[in-house]
């Protein structure tokens, strides 16, 4: 039977208990997502939520009573550890809604008042406990406008929203580049099957007045002009906008202006270098190819040779870079010039990281004092890394001091030396939050001492209480005379003072009889009263009063938000850097040069993540020389398989990357040029969820490349071809390798097994012949991994087949094959430009031809007939022909 509640579970005269009458009008409020139902110390989930939950929870289903005739199917997660398991199902994909109790459970009548108080989604999340602290969470709405697409995004934690607009063939790239945790579609309009999940959305909020107004109103600003927006222009991206603040709104229950938006900043064609999401996983960015699952927690990605950071908002802002490299020179020159500052002054380096080493997120916690969720203790590492402001301003003057170009470092030392708002904030929170507060303020502990007069009389009542007794009794009994006269309490009548019936005539008149006993009087004073009201609702009265003045003081910090996030900014880059300047001084990496036209010229480059792999092992690297402009266009690349072809190509992209990104690079000197765009086609796979062949998916990429490369990009292809016959790979490669020469004129890098191929440097003086080399030693071939001109004499496939394990006998089977295709193919000579190639497998079985045997009877043909040879070793076969041989003369 279903769990779900039936069609008239919500009509007045359906048979629900209250309590469930309340649960599923809630629920109709928030229909797509798992509802968190207070219940007490637990959250409650019923029907359907509870089936789902239990199941990706791994929690305990069951089932108490019915209602409307159905058992109430139910599962349930402490309230003190909901956290960790909303944090596993928005990782999941869900989204959760909390239902609080607000009302008071003494004056309710009926179920205590309830509602839902906040909705986490996958995009939505600002919780440190639901959010990897190294990585963005964004947000993001599409627009699709005809051929283009408006685009709107936000990382809600920091608060900055970005707009851009893209073709539609550029979709793939910007997911893989923004990789957003959620995607806002509009209903009636055509998803991707291939672009992921998407949460639909009413067509009606998509609409760009409405988005100009609330961008205005969360900017709090009068116009976007100021921020480089055009109304008109921009106007799929500000429809995208539009659905993206109402979402974050009904999510948050905040209106726009109360969200903590910081900034807005708009994406303008050719702002960054180009790379599509192929680029990006065959490069290695953030995420192993080996290990996808596990993006950026293995160390073979280049995130993880060069992530030396500090905080995790360095951390961030370096995997946001490695994304986006910038097109033009002046940004990453900027960086190059503080890393060469940072390296002359090492001692200020290594003091500046000591320093960031014990910075908190500040980025994280100002955008959540910005939507009132920030935690006590978040709070107090703020407050300590604020303190430490005077000792950060001292290292940034003495770097400024030092700066290879002033400039570059101005702007930056300038606003991070400012202690206005670091003072301010510091001393507030000195004053308002305790050394080590509470977790939670709902635990109390938070307010510091002295902070609140009224506060602290509250604490005062309760760590003194018992003070206040004796000293009370004290004072009775010498004002009354009586010395046995005591003050005490029970929970029934309260505070009270206890007189023997034999005394009882000398109590003052301002007595008042609470209780007799047999043999005593209880009565309670004025005084008594007063404390007692006081003491009994202390505790309580504490605990609002602290979240009165904890909420007084987020409202405070609300107008510094902005400089806070700001701050924020400019310690990532610093961090950054500082991360880029360890990696540079510990590798021995150089400062790359930049040119106007495009060319790369690098001196031994080498690849960063192979380098250190081989370190490990003890193992030098080999270095190898590119150089690339509009003479020597391309480079075709021929060798043996594990030759090296892919690492030489793949680490001349990683080098163009990292100095578009204004890191040092893995050279001895490297000068790169105006490079918009990278393009790679390397490696082999399906995409079986597609229905697309390896072949199919290696066309649908070289498509890409050949409909978007042009002069200013860097194109990376490796054996193009392979996926289908001899005759229609080598046609295809040919005519690739052609149209990439004449039509595309970008820097490639092409690598081939199609040795054909190497007679187009005849033909096209742009392309130059090189290839990685391999030698012959004692039946073993070894990989020199060094990059010579001239293409390849062979390719060694059977030596690696060999050395991957292949069985000798096939190896030996696969020799004979080789030989007797060698021997009976001719190869033709191009004419005209063309490519011919005799089909070598064309060839008659390898059956070898026996001569006409001399005699049955002859010893010979008897010896020879009991021979294995497979059985052989190579000395005892070269031996035994000595033998016959020798027979055979005589």
């Amino acid at each position: 039977m279903s769990t779900k509640p039936s069609a008239d579970a919500t009509t007045p005269n359906a048979t629900h208990t209250p309590m469930m009458r309340q649960y599923l009008a809630l629920k109709a409020t928030v229909p797509e997502t798992l509802l968190f139902y207070r219940m007490g110390d637990f959250y409650e989930l019923f029907f359907d939520d509870a089936i789902k939950a239990a199941r990706l929870l791994d929690i305990t289903l069951t089932s108490r009573g019915q209602s409307n005739g159905q058992p109430i199917r139910m599962a349930g997660v402490p309230f003190h550890a909901a956290d960790q398991y909303i944090a596993r199902l928005v990782k999941a994909g869900e989204s959760v809604a909390i239902c609080e109790q607000i009302g008071d459970p003494a004056t309710s009548k009926g179920p205590v008042e309830r509602a839902v108080t906040r909705i986490v989604t996958p995009g939505t999340v600002s919780d440190a406990s639901l959010m990897d602290e190294r990585r963005e969470s964004h947000l993001m709405a599409l627009y699709p406008a005809g051929s283009r697409i408006g685009a709107a995004w936000i990382a809600l934690a920091a608060g900055r929203i970005t707009l851009g607009e893209i073709g539609v063939d550029q979709l793939g790239a910007l997911l893989g580049r923004i990789d957003p945790s959620e995607i806002l579609f509009p209903d009636n309009a055509e998803w991707p099957d291939n672009a992921g999940k998407a949460t639909r959305r009413a067509d009606w909020l998509f609409d760009s007045k409405t988005g100009t107004r609330s961008l205005c109103s969360a900017l709090k600003a009068g116009s976007l002009t100021a921020f480089g927006i055009d109304e008109n222009e921009d106007q799929p991206a500000l429809a995208a906008c539009s659905a993206l603040l109402d979402y974050i709104q009904a999510t948050q229950f905040r209106k726009a202006d109360m969200l903590g938006i910081s900034t807005v900043q708009v994406e303008r064609p050719n702002q960054y270098l180009r790379m599509d999401g192929i680029t990006r996983r065959n490069l290695e960015l953030t995420e192993s190819l080996r290990l996808a699952s596990q993006s950026g927690s293995d160390n073979t990605t280049l995130l993880s040779i060069l992530d030396r950071t500090c905080t995790a908002m360095g951390s961030r802002a370096l995997r946001h870079a490695l994304h986006h490299p910038f097109a033009d020179d002046r940004l990453p020159d900027c960086r190059l010039h503080i890393i060469e500052t940072l390296l002359n002054r090492q001692d200020l380096l290594e003091q500046l990281r000591v320093l960031l080493n014990s910075f908190c997120d500040i980025e994280r916690v100002a955008g959540r004092i910005g939507l009132l969720s920030v935690r006590p203790r978040e709070l107090a590492s703020l407050r300590d890394t604020l303190q430490q402001w005077p000792t950060l301003g001292a290292i940034i003057n003495q770097l400024r001091q030092n700066a290879i170009d002033h400039e570059a470092l101005s702007s930056l030392a300038t606003r991070l030396s400012d202690p206005t708002i670091p003072a301010k904030l510091g001393s507030l929170l000195s004053h308002a939050i305790r050394p080590e507060p509470a977790v939670h303020i709902r635990d109390g502990g938070v307010i510091a001492d002295g902070f609140d007069a009224d506060l602290d009389e509250l604490r005062n009542i309760q760590t003194h209480c018992g003070d206040f007794l004796l000293e009370l009794e004290a004072r009775e009994r010498e004002a009354t005379g009586i010395p046995t006269l005591k003050v005490e309490y029970n929970r029934v009548h309260g505070f009270y003072i206890e007189v023997s019936q034999a005394q009882s005539g000398k109590v003052p008149e301002h007595y008042r009889r609470r209780q007799t006993l047999k043999n005593a009087e209880r009565y309670i004073t004025p005084e008594l009263k007063t404390f007692e009201d006081k003491s009994l609702s202390a505790q309580d009265r504490a605990l609002s009063r602290e979240k009165l003045l904890y909420d007084e003081l987020l409202q405070q910090l609300q107008p510094d938000v902005i400089a806070l996030k700001a701050i924020a900014g400019d310690i990532a880059e610093l961090d950054l850097v500082g991360s880029f300047s360890v990696t540079a001084l510990e590798r021995n990496w150089c400062r790359p040069e930049f040119s106007p036209i495009p060319e790369i010229e690098i001196r031994e480059g080498r690849h960063p993540v192979v380098e250190q792999a081989l370190s490990r092992e003890g193992m030098p690297f080999v270095d190898n020389d590119t150089r690339l402009h509009p003479d020597r266009q391309c480079l075709l690349i021929t060798g043996p398989n594990m030759g090296g072809k892919s690492t030489y190509m793949r680490q001349t992209a990683l080098i163009v990357l990292l100095a578009r990104i204004g890191s040092y690079v893995p050279a001895t000197s490297a000068r790169i040029g105006r490079i918009n765009a990278l393009f790679t086609r390397i490696g082999a796979s399906d995409d079986l969820a597609s229905g697309r062949s390896t072949f199919m998916v290696e066309m649908t990429e070289t498509a890409a490349i050949l409909n978007q490369a042009d002069e200013r990009s860097l194109v990376l292809m490796d054996e193009i071809g392979r996926g289908t016959s001899t005759f229609d790979g080598l046609a295809l490669a040919s005519a690739v390798l052609k149209q990439m020469l004449r039509q595309n004129r970008s820097l490639t890098l092409f690598a081939t097994h199609y040795f054909e191929l190497t007679r187009l440097g005849e033909k096209f003086r742009q392309l130059e012949n090189v290839h990685l080399d391999a030698v012959e030693h004692h039946d073993r071939i070894v990989f020199m991994h060094r990059v010579q001109a001239g293409p390849a004499n062979q390719s060694y496939g059977i030596e690696v087949a060999s050395l991957a394990g292949i069985p000798s006998a096939v190896v030996r089977d696969a020799r004979r094959t080789l030989l007797e295709l060698e021997s009976q193919s001719v190869r033709q000579q191009p004419t005209d430009g063309d490519l011919g190639q005799n089909d070598f497998f064309d060839v008659p079985d390898a059956t070898p031809t026996v001569p006409e045997p001399l005699s049955e009877s002859h010893p010979l043909i008897a010896e020879l007939a009991t021979i294995d040879p497979d059985s052989l070793t190579p000395r005892q076969a070269l031996d035994l022909l000595y033998q016959l041989k020798t027979k055979a003369r005589n």
